[in-house]
């Protein structure tokens, strides 16, 4: 058997049941990420001769991998988002980021420093790493397609779809921290300087300038360029969102910023030039089939990584920790920053209960070990791993018995999607 012939027929598989499950697996308690994850675990136990996908093994490819796999879903995140942006009508989401990820961060680090032994800077590497939850794996819980309507978006689905949208970018800060203390040392003497300045400051200023001037610049020339050649809305071309993507994240990045948050915004610039026009509905279709594609051939790598031994060096403190990030620490952090906001209790212990954990996750991790050697590295990709494995089974099976839950009390209590129509700025 040539190995590089059934890759090409696995591909194919892959492929095919990407454009398939979707829409068998619509209404069930079953998710795609689960039936992958499942797939790749089956491959690569079943055929041992194909290489071994461990991350820790090979850091660059996998930092690559799901670096591409997290900007486009942030892409297709910033363009589905209808509700423009504004601090009330956001107002979950700034809860979320502003209150629910430090305390995520700070509690999972301590825990992966007290009960699982990790020296600080390995455990603020597990937290930040896992503060983030994933736009990749969250499709089941977040908005649909762009439809042009504020009111159309329940707070639950806005607030899942808008946190993923920015808190991959607003993690990186701590992750840096996490890099200078295995860098420099734990005493903050030797890099808080530093890194308050260029990693906090600089970095999120120029994410956020690099991303609303690109989606700027191209959201004139999609919608209002005289010139009919390069007025791209009328032409349908939805692979441009690729070139969106890739334009303000590599910018961004080579401007010393945060491509994460650039692309976010990239996108949310891009919605508001011309709000309700159909080709935001091109762009999102062709962004989100590549995003499926993507989010394949991860999971599949993924199984095939738990399968060759990525949680072998679980330990059971560590099991205790994975279990307290999914159904302790971020169901307390998030239910405490949603407290007197504008969901409701139902609405609140949803938003908490669905902090997805995935492919960003594993982005930060490969990236910070690849920067500086971190101990007890293993142990930490085996946690994180553990954490998404968790993450990716529990939330799968929950996501569409809980939405369709909260779906029908909407409409038994008369309300509409959303509580009320957002003006535009939200303000």
């Amino acid at each position: 058997m040539d190995l590089l012939d059934l890759t090409y027929g696995l591909v194919g598989v892959g492929a095919l049941l990407a454009g398939l499950l979707p829409r068998i697996l619509a209404g069930r308690p079953l998710s795609l990420p689960i039936v992958f994850l499942g797939l790749g675990m089956a491959v690569f136990a079943l055929v041992p001769d194909l290489p071994d996908p461990d991350p820790l093994s090979n850091p660059a490819i996998a930092e690559h991998l799901t670096e591409i796999g997290v900007i486009v879903a942030l892409m297709g995140a910033g363009l589905k988002l209808d509700r423009p942006i504004g601090r009330r009508s956001w107002s979950s989401t700034w809860r979320l980021l502003g209150i629910a990820m430090p305390l995520t961060i700070a509690a999972t680090a301590l825990l992966g420093w007290w009960w699982a032994g990790l020296v600080p800077a390995a455990a603020l590497l597990l937290g930040s790493s896992l503060a983030p939850t994933d736009p990749v794996l969250a499709s089941d819980v977040q908005v649909g397609e762009p439809g042009g309507h504020a009111e159309g978006e329940d707070e639950v689905r806005f607030a899942l779809t808008s946190e993923a949208g920015l808190n991959d970018a607003l993690a990186f800060p701590f992750v840096y921290a996490a890099i200078a203390m295995a860098a420099v040392g734990a005493d903050p003497a030797g890099w808080i300087g530093e890194w308050v300045i260029s990693d906090v400051l600089v970095k999120l200023a120029v994410g956020v300038a690099g991303g609303v001037l690109v989606g700027r610049a191209l959201g004139f020339l999609f919608f209002r360029s005289r010139a009919d050649p390069l007025r791209l809305a009328s032409h349908a071309e939805g692979f441009v969102a690729l070139a969106a993507t890739f334009l303000a994240y590599g910018l961004t990045e080579v401007a010393g910023g945060y491509g994460f948050l650039a692309v976010f915004l990239c996108a949310r610039s891009i919605r508001a030039t011309e709000r309700g026009n159909d080709y935001h509905q091109v762009l999102h279709d062709f962004v989100e089939q590549i995003e499926r594609l993507l989010t394949v051939l991860l999971l599949v790598l993924f199984g095939g990584a738990v399968v060759r031994g990525l949680l072998g060096p679980l330990t059971w403190p560590a099991v205790a920790v994975a279990v307290a990030v999914i159904l302790v620490v971020r169901p307390l952090a998030a239910g405490l920053a949603l407290r007197g906001g504008r969901a409701t209790g139902g609405e609140r212990t949803a938003i908490a209960f669905f902090g997805i954990r995935g492919i960003g996750s594993f982005y930060y991790l490969a990236y910070a070990t690849s920067q500086v050697p971190f101990e007890a590295a293993d142990l930490v990709w085996a946690t994180a791993g553990l954490v998404v494995v968790v993450s990716v089974v529990g939330h799968g099976i929950t996501a569409t018995p809980i939405m369709n839950r909260l779906d029908r009390t909407r409409r038994r209590e008369g309300r509409a999607t959303a509580d009320e129509p957002v003006p535009d700025g939200g303000r």
